[in-house]
């Protein structure tokens, strides 16, 4: 009831710039923006909500705080999402819809796979680093709707297997179960991500001031947001080179 209450006041918030013919509803009953002034207003709250929900957790946060970050009415909220869970759970694909193209776009041009995985893992680096939120809120997903959490990773893992299938085809990589490799691979890039990208705490011993660009290029960070140490991506790309050759016949 408190909901419906919120959402009844907030349609005296509605922005003039929106309109209600600005939108289409989507098979799932969501309502998606078709002119670029709506798309925009839609980005802006999702951005918001990235961060709300980002700091504070799912349960912490509230539809008035996204609105707020986002600087737009609670009544242009609900012209397209429905409830904090709606908005939620679109933020959940919607980051996994990004994080994958920003992995095809690092993978685009090479040659073989290896120079696939080179530029797929410079571009989920890249990804995780500007989005240092993405892990938490995927994981509370799995609290809040477990069909969401699951297709997040299931949608890499699909899409990766295909491209292993291929390179095992094409000899590329010796024979593996593509499925099996594509989550190992999947799990790979999170905790290498968390541990030198997310977590705080330096690791001491580690050299840490040449860092990782995202065209695999050492760069220093200092915007205060690291980039994965050269070292760390050197040695995954090592594993990765030597423990997917194809084995030939002595």
């Amino acid at each position: 009831m408190a909901e419906e209450r919120r959402k009844g006041q907030a349609q005296h918030e509605l922005e003039p710039a929106e309109r209600p013919n600005e939108r289409v509803r989507e098979p799932d009953g969501t309502l998606m923006p078709v002119t670029a002034r709506g798309e925009a207003t839609r980005r802006r709250i999702l951005d918001a909500a990235e961060a709300v929900f980002g700091e504070k957790g799912y349960h912490q946060a509230s539809v008035t705080e996204i609105t707020h970050r986002a600087q737009v009415g609670q009544g242009t909220f609900y012209l397209y999402f429905r409830s904090k869970r709606e908005i939620f759970l679109k933020l959940v694909e919607d980051l996994g819809g990004r994080m994958r193209q920003a992995m095809r776009s690092g993978a685009e041009g090479a040659q073989d796979r290896l120079e696939m995985e080179r530029g797929g893992f410079a571009g989920f680096f890249a990804f995780a680093r500007a989005h240092r939120q993405l892990f938490r809120i995927v994981q509370e997903a799995d609290r809040v709707d477990q069909a969401t959490y699951r297709e997040y990773y299931e949608r890499i893992a699909r899409a990766y297997a295909r491209g292993l299938r291929k390179a095992m085809d094409a000899g590329e990589i010796r024979p593996m179960d593509a499925e099996t490799l594509a989550y190992a691979m999947i799990g790979i890039g999170h905790f290498l991500a968390e541990r030198w990208l997310i977590w705080p705490e330096a690791h001491p011993g580690q050299p840490s001031q040449e860092t990782l660009s995202p065209d695999g290029t050492s760069e220093s960070a200092a915007d205060g947001a690291p980039h994965l140490p050269e070292f760390v991506f050197a040695t995954l790309m090592d594993f990765l080179q030597y423990g997917l050759k194809p084995r030939h016949p002595e």
